[in-house]
């Protein structure tokens, strides 16, 4: 697997988990007793905690790298013999 090959698995993973972990602790103005502002969405987030978010983000994919490489590296699913690739 070429670095470029695995530069894009890790990004596509890293968006995948990214859009999974931004609604976690969202709360909007309403849930949490505070008052809008004027023009500001209902659903507008009151602290959205975006660097955590991020970090909680770039460690998960992290690992979910790591799998998708060992697997791939030592071929734990026998893609190789399915494909006709076999040694």
């Amino acid at each position: 697997m070429s670095w470029f090959n695995s530069s894009i698995a890790f990004v596509i993973i890293y968006m995948v988990v990214l859009f999974c972990v931004l609604p976690i602790g969202v709360k909007t103005p309403d849930e949490a007793g505070q008052a809008k502002l004027p023009g500001q969405a209902d659903s507008a987030p009151v602290n959205p905690r975006l660097g955590f978010k991020f970090l909680l983000t770039f460690a998960i994919s992290c690992v979910l790298f790591g799998i998708y490489y060992v697997v791939g590296y030592y071929d734990l699913l026998g893609l190789n013999e399915l494909l006709g690739r076999g040694l």
